[in-house]
């Protein structure tokens, strides 16, 4: 079992941050614009948790330094089946983390709590800022 994917289980967001590069990106499956930096996709991460119900992995594919996590979880009621794919760096850290999820009644019920979200996301990120 990747590390990733034992930290999201047990909802350990502190172990989450030491697993991603410094420049680490994500690619949402609902934005089109990615976001960067390791503070960022830590926060966004940390927001999805908070918006996931009953989030489980139920597949792991390997490849190198490729990952595939396919899981299911609930948003709002809606039932959604999704894919993190992790491409890593020379060193294992995560590098891209792209999500895609389906189906699009699910998709949109992700966007608007995630909408929801970045207003605490944006105010963690303001948080850990040095003065």
């Amino acid at each position: 079992m990747h590390p990733f994917r034992k930290a999201v289980e047990a909802h350990d967001h502190q172990a989450i941050p030491a697993l991603l590069a410094p420049d680490a990106v994500f690619l949402s499956p609902v934005a089109f614009a990615p976001y960067e930096g390791r503070a960022m996709v830590a926060a966004i991460l940390r927001g999805a948790d908070r918006v996931f119900e009953d989030f489980r992995y139920v597949r792991e594919i390997a490849d190198g330094a490729s990952l595939a996590l396919m899981f299911k979880a609930r948003v709002g009621g809606r039932e959604v089946h999704g894919c993190d794919f992790l491409e890593l760096d020379d060193e294992g850290l995560i590098k891209e983390l792209c999500v895609m999820v389906r189906p699009l009644s699910a998709a949109n019920a992700l966007s608007e709590a995630m909408r929801v979200q970045f207003e605490t996301i944006r105010a963690e990120l303001s948080a850990d800022r040095p003065a």
